[in-house]
């Protein structure tokens, strides 16, 4: 992430959620919804693999969750859990929770036409609540709290962080959070989202501006604990979802500012956008950030790394670049080795390549791969 020169090229994969439900040993629903179960699950993975590295790519977790439990049913299939205050979680073997009201509806968004800024409650819309917990009530949080305030924020919060970074203090260990824009997404839904950026831009502004505060807090709260970098997860800023200007004015000024509160924490930042994102690397370029995440390369996204390397290897670091599903999934060991080879001869000059899947690895991807990935590095990746 310095540029400087390694003994080799360092090798870091995120897991999809349901990864670790599939190759560890705990209950989905207590690796998705208790933060020690979590961060145990983290570091085994790590440690099985032999990354160099862990992404906490889930905040802490209220420790009492289990008390708001009405009933709990589990399948080899999936699990049931119906909460007391209504809303019902189906957990799958191999993929993110998902929650529905009790009748199975989905959760409400906020209607942009009609949010009022002023009004703490739209930030507690269970189609919303920081994209991966959906039932306000289990947060432990006041309504009327200020969640630019870093000490609005529960002890849990963290938790997850601090435990990766004791129990693997020889790894580099990587905070997340969401973009502003992503955060826009989850509080009025993909696609209203998508019409409220054309219908209401002035709205999405005071929205994004409001939602960055946030994120300020949250990168305060995560750089006490000493990560070693932090990553912006900002999914949906690629061209399938946006154009070039709309990134350039909804996504560019709200993340720089977070990169560059990350930076005055004297801590590494990177980007996390998926699929195409070749014709917006020179957008990046202008911000502060350190180091762009996935890379996916055609026909996923639109980077070719050698290419990007050539033209930004100097600016960032990068990370990915690995077609989750093609070359990792699907492809047959010769195939997948022969693109993990190319990668490591094209990231290797200059320096400032993490090895990695472009997106996170997916569920059933076969765990003795991330193994050759390692090998690989270690024997191909030397300087």
């Amino acid at each position: 992430m310095n540029h400087q020169t390694p003994d080799r090229i360092p090798v870091v994969c995120q897991l999809a959620l349901g990864h670790y439900f599939l190759h560890c040993e705990s209950k989905p629903s207590e690796i998705w919804f208790d933060s020690e179960t979590f961060a145990a699950a983290l570091v085994k993975l790590q440690r099985r693999y032999g990354f160099d590295g862990i992404l906490v790519n889930l905040p802490g977790r209220p420790p009492n969750w289990r008390s708001r439990i009405a009933s709990h049913q589990s399948t080899s299939e999936k699990e049931l859990i119906r909460w007391e205050s209504g809303p019902q979680t189906t957990i799958p073997a191999d993929d993110n929770p998902q929650t529905f009201l009790t009748d199975g509806a989905s959760l409400p968004r906020v209607d942009y036409s009609s949010i009022d800024m002023q009004d703490p409650s739209v930030l507690r819309a269970p189609g919303y609540v920081w994209n991966t917990w959906h039932i306000p009530e289990l947060w432990g949080i006041a309504p009327e709290a200020d969640l630019s305030d870093p000490a609005a924020y529960p002890d849990w919060f963290t938790s997850t962080l601090r435990a990766v970074r004791q129990e693997a203090p020889d790894v580099s260990v990587h905070a997340e959070v969401f973009s502003p824009f992503t955060h826009l997404m989850e509080l009025f839904g993909y696609e209203q989202a998508m019409m409220a950026l054309v219908d209401a831009p002035r709205t999405c502004h005071e929205v994004l501006a409001l939602f960055a505060k946030h994120i300020l807090a949250q990168v305060h709260l995560y750089a006490a604990c000493q990560p070693d970098a932090i990553l912006v997860s900002s999914a949906f800023a690629g061209a399938g979802f946006i154009s070039r200007p709309m990134y350039e004015e909804f996504v560019m000024p709200y993340e720089d500012e977070i990169f560059a509160a990350i930076k005055d924490k004297g801590l590494k930042s990177y980007v996390h956008t998926c699929g195409a994102i070749g014709d917006r690397l020179d957008l990046m370029a202008r911000t502060c950030v350190d180091g762009i995440d996935t890379l996916d390369p055609p026909p996923l996204g639109t980077v070719d790394l050698e290419a990007a390397k050539a033209e930004y290897g100097e600016r960032f670091f990068f990370k990915g670049n690995l077609d989750a599903v093609n070359e990792m999934l699907g492809a047959d060991d010769t195939a997948f080795e022969r693109a993990v080879e190319e990668r490591l001869r094209i990231g290797k000059s200059g320096s400032g390549y993490i090895l990695s899947s472009a997106c996170s690895v997916a569920p059933h991807v076969r765990p003795e791969r991330l193994r050759k990935m390692v090998e690989m590095a270690q024997r191909l990746g030397q300087y």
